[in-house]
């Protein structure tokens, strides 16, 4: 029989500390994200303009869109290793500074060689920022608290598509301007901003709670506190050294779920214009406004379902729904897009919405299950092994569309990935402590036993 706990109060001081802690972070590390979802998602509708001037195939846009990820993976471990070494003030500077001049160089591609080798050397720039930030929010939030800063990090990438989506249409219009593409000019000034913010982020950014000059004394005493305890409640389960985080199971377990979660907001993602834009006679303009459209919506749902997951502590039921909402609609799209424009974006934008409600509960699973530098290391692996469904979903979807000049079957493959990935994470999390949380209420409609030992 289960046991349902109340969370504690936090009291007055620990809600005026991490309200002042949200106010302080998370706009930096917001707009952070909303630029890094930006430089590696604008090929989307750099493609509109880019395919003919340099004679890209449709699987060759999948294969140059998807390396990205190949780098990343393969430098995503050391980098968070670099991380927890020196710091997450002065590591994620470096990785803005570095993937700002390779999202610029973009402008150089002129073959498919130099798109390849770009869009890789890009991706390896950015390996390390995403599961830095994760860890970097396990050092100033509690537990029961992190699913909602995660859903409102996470907000920065539907937020970044809805808002770069008419700008990227925009700036695509500058052709011939000094001589150069509008796709080349798309890069070159979606690309500046990260360098730029690289710059800053030393100086904003604070280390650890111990290290916040701008809290008081008891604030940050509180703070501090408050977290070592939850740091030494979690190292009696074990070993939390760096390597053990890359050994443990769970690791393991949760990188593979996040491949199928991956290959969805990547897939969709990186070639949303594309689709859009076959859907009727628009201009790179009317795709951009059109595809704000889901991504405004899904940024809207992902706030209310990351509270949600907060509220009811569930974190593997409202992950593993959203996965289902996502498989649904891109399932439904892909059967009305030769039918019904207006109802096939109705089902897109069910589908953009549950995939990026599913990202924040997901992540929280991982995250509460290590902590130190098997933290660092175990989602750097998850977030690693992860992205590399970034690299396989938009190739194949590539593939599909040339195979049958469609981009229906990609979005039935799609759906299939995330209909399974869906079935195995609440299989697999649904009686784990990092599942469902034991500071939270469960919801009376999905009795877990949460007694059960983690494996």
């Amino acid at each position: 029989m289960t046991t349902r706990a109340t969370a504690p109060a936090l009291g007055q001081l620990g809600e005026t500390t991490l309200r002042k802690v949200r106010r302080r972070l998370m706009p930096l590390i917001v707009l952070l994200y909303f630029v890094a979802y930006l430089d590696r998602n604008n090929v989307g509708f750099a493609k509109l303009g880019m395919q003919g001037d340099i004679g890209l195939t449709e699987a060759a846009y999948g294969l140059g869109a998807g390396i990205f990820f190949l780098g990343y993976a393969l430098l995503e471990i050391p980098s968070n290793g670099g991380m927890y070494r020196y710091g997450a003030r002065k590591w994620i500077a470096r990785i803005l500074i570095t993937w700002g001049i390779f999202a610029t160089a973009m402008f150089l591609v002129n073959g498919e060689t130099t798109f390849y080798v770009i869009r890789f050397l890009l991706g390896a720039a950015e390996a390390g920022f995403f599961p830095a930030i994760l860890f970097y929010l396990t050092l100033w939030f509690p537990a029961a608290q992190r699913v909602t800063v995660l859903g409102i990090f996470i907000l920065a990438q539907p937020i970044s598509n809805a808002l770069g989506a008419p700008v990227s249409g925009m700036l695509l219009n500058l052709e011939g301007v000094a001589g150069l593409h509008g796709w080349q000019w798309l890069y070159i000034l979606e690309g500046i901003p990260a360098i730029i913010l690289g710059i800053i982020t030393p100086f904003v950014m604070t280390d650890r709670p111990e290290h916040a000059k701008w809290l008081k004394p008891e604030e940050r005493e509180w703070l501090s506190s408050t977290m070592a305890a939850e740091l030494a409640d979690k190292q009696k389960a074990g070993n939390h050294n760096f390597l053990a985080g890359l050994k443990d199971p769970r690791t393991i377990a949760y990188s593979a779920l996040y491949f199928g979660l991956v290959c969805g907001i990547y897939g969709l993602g990186l070639w949303l214009p594309t689709i859009v834009k076959a859907l009727g006679k628009f201009d790179s303009t009317q795709v951009g406004f059109i595809v704000f459209i889901p991504y405004a919506i899904a940024a809207v749902f992902v706030y209310f379902w990351s509270k949600r997951s907060d509220r009811t502590g569930n974190r593997v039921w409202h992950a593993s729904m959203s996965m289902v909402l996502a498989a649904v609609g891109l399932l439904g799209a892909g059967f009305l897009l030769p039918v019904n424009a207006v109802l096939a974006m109705v089902f897109l934008t069910l589908a953009a919405m549950g995939i990026y409600s599913a990202i924040a509960p997901f992540l929280a699973m991982p995250s509460a299950a290590l902590t130190g530098a098997a933290a660092a290391a175990g989602l750097a692996m998850v977030n690693s092994l992860g992205n590399l469904g970034g690299f396989v979903a938009p190739y194949i979807v590539g593939i599909l569309k040339d195979a049958t000049g469609s981009s229906q079957t990609g979005l039935v493959f799609l759906a299939a990935c995330l209909a399974v990935t869906a079935v195995a994470t609440y299989l697999y999390a649904r009686n784990r402590p990092e599942g469902v949380s034991s500071l939270r209420p469960q919801p009376p409609f999905l009795p877990l036993n949460t007694t059960r030992k983690q494996s």
